[in-house]
This record gives structure tokens, sequence and C-alpha cells, in this order.
């Protein structure tokens, strides 16, 4: 697995360490498995798994194998926080991804047993907008037979002509090629 270490959060981008190092920010519903993600990317506990969603309130930064930034933002979905925290968020992670040019592209995290949903749209559609590379990573596909996570991976590739990648965090299945996408497409 890759080498990952936590760096610190924060709560704006420009609190980021002052390196030039490009980042990828990780996104997905409050439930997609974004830090269990993150773990099986490092091998090893560096960012915390909670039963609740939405435990996540600031961007997370994580140094991977010191080439560039993993940013973890706060998920968006079922989160059991006020309507003015989920506004702060959403003003939080518009700002990040408007405005720090370090910033090479987004991981788009979800259920691959979920549909494809207006949240999510509304976020391709954005990055795109802002010309943002973007790879969706369909997690907890050992859920599903081989032919079905296939099929759905593939299907949802021709529909958003974006790579969608079928993942397991729990058999590590997929980490690799996600992480060798981000590093030979847009970190090199």
């Amino acid at each position: 697995m890759s080498k990952v270490q936590f760096v610190q959060s924060a709560s704006r981008w420009q609190q980021f360490p002052a390196s030039g190092r490009p980042q990828v920010a990780i996104a997905g519903r409050s439930n997609s498995g974004k830090s269990s993600f993150i773990n099986a990317m490092a091998g090893q506990k560096v960012a915390k798994v909670s039963g609740t969603p939405g435990k996540t309130r600031l961007l997370n930064i994580f140094d991977v194998e010191k080439k560039f930034w993993l940013v973890d933002m706060p998920g968006y979905g079922y989160a059991a926080r006020s309507h003015k925290e989920r506004g702060d968020w959403e003003k939080m992670i518009e700002d990040y991804l408007l405005n720090c040019e370090q910033l090479r592209g987004l991981v788009l995290l979800m259920d691959i047993r979920r549909k494809w949903s207006d949240e999510e749209s509304m976020l391709l559609d954005f990055c795109y907008a802002q010309d943002l590379k973007v790879a969706v990573g369909l997690t907890k596909a050992d859920k599903l037979s081989r032919s079905k996570y296939l099929a759905v991976a593939k299907a949802l590739e021709k529909q958003l002509g974006v790579p969608c990648m079928p993942l397991s965090s729990l058999k590590k299945w997929g980490i690799r090629d996600l992480t060798g996408h981000i590093l030979q497409q847009w970190i090199s």
C-alpha cells in the first residue's frame, strides 16, 4: 500500500502547509467510506472511521508518498448536524474547490449499491465547470458479485465519461489502481 500520513485538519485551505505540493480532494456522501478508503490506501489506520455519518467537519490533509496531499472533505447527504453547520461546510468546500491552485483532481466516492444522485451530478458538473479532473471510486464492491460490480462500473463510466473504479476497502480491491491513476494522470 501507499505511504500515507495524517498531516493536519484545517477550516480553510489557506491554513494548509505551504509546500506547493499538488492536492487531490476526496468527496462523497457521509457514509460512502471515505475514511475506510484512506485507511486501505495507507495499509493502516490513519483516518478516523465512525459508525455515525457526518463526523468529518474540517478539511483533513494526508500526505501520500511525499508526492501529493489527499484532502478529505466533509461528506454530503445525511449528517446529524445543524443546517448552519452544513452551510458552513458547503462554503468551506466551495472556497477550497474554487480557489486552491494546487488542486489537481477530485475523487468522488460512492457506495456502488446506491443510485447516482442529484448531489453527485451537481458535484460532477461543478468539477467540469472548473476543468477539474474527476475519478469515481465505487466503494463496497465486495457486497456485489464480480459480474455485477463490473457491469455497474462500466455503465456508470459510459454515462459519466470519467473513470469509474470498483473498490473494496475491506478486501483491498482497486485501491492501488485508483492511487496509480491519480499519480500517473494527475500528479506526474
